[in-house]
């Protein structure tokens, strides 16, 4: 029986060291906890897989709490499910889960609902702050990039394959998305 630890935040610049202080208080050795920065909206995270495809039978897994495992309660269930088929325990410090017992699986069950529940009600609130935002005039994204005012004797020169896409790039400044986007825009302005 081995007892292995799940860590993961959503984004490169979110610090995981109350998740590992969790896991070494609850005696996990370092070599045994998956830690990802990747978000939680989906169940296909390599750091998970990984830890999916280690465990066997009478093997324990622990997370500081059932977010960081999963973001919805179909998510949450399956993963547990997986779990409960290969013989593993589940355990969440932070909601006091542990799916050895009825009362833990019904927990689990609830916990994930609420933890559902909250994540729907943040997409909720930042759609309507963004719709909020654009009704104000706020842009959003990155500003489109401005072609110069050379661009169509370039284009035209590129064209009949006086300027390769290498010169086109140094001559205008624009990044080479930004040529092609406006080079088809062009050659369709200039079919009709």
């Amino acid at each position: 029986m081995k007892t292995y630890g799940y860590v993961r935040v959503s984004s490169k610049d979110q610090q995981d060291c109350r998740q590992f202080i969790a896991m070494e208080s609850h005696g996990i050795p370092p070599e045994h906890i998956f830690s990802e920065k990747q978000s939680g909206k989906d169940i296909k995270r390599p750091e998970l897989q990984s830890l999916m495809d280690v465990v066997q039978r009478d093997d324990v897994v622990v997370v500081e709490s059932i977010s960081r495992f999963a973001r919805n309660t179909r998510d949450l269930l399956a993963l547990v499910e997986k779990l409960t088929t290969k013989g593993v325990e589940f355990i969440s410090l932070r909601e006091h889960i542990d799916t050895t017992t009825p009362t833990g699986r019904f927990m689990l069950t609830v916990f994930a609902a609420v933890a559902e529940l909250e994540r729907d009600f943040i997409l909720q609130r930042q759609a309507e702050g963004i719709a909020a935002a654009k009704a104000r005039g706020v842009k959003f994204g990155r500003p489109c990039q401005k072609v110069p005012d050379n661009f169509y004797e370039l284009a035209k020169l590129h064209q009949r394959g006086k300027l390769t896409v290498e010169e086109f790039l140094r001559e205008s400044g624009l990044t080479k998305s930004t040529l092609y986007r406006r080079l088809r825009e062009w050659k369709v302005a200039n079919t009709k």
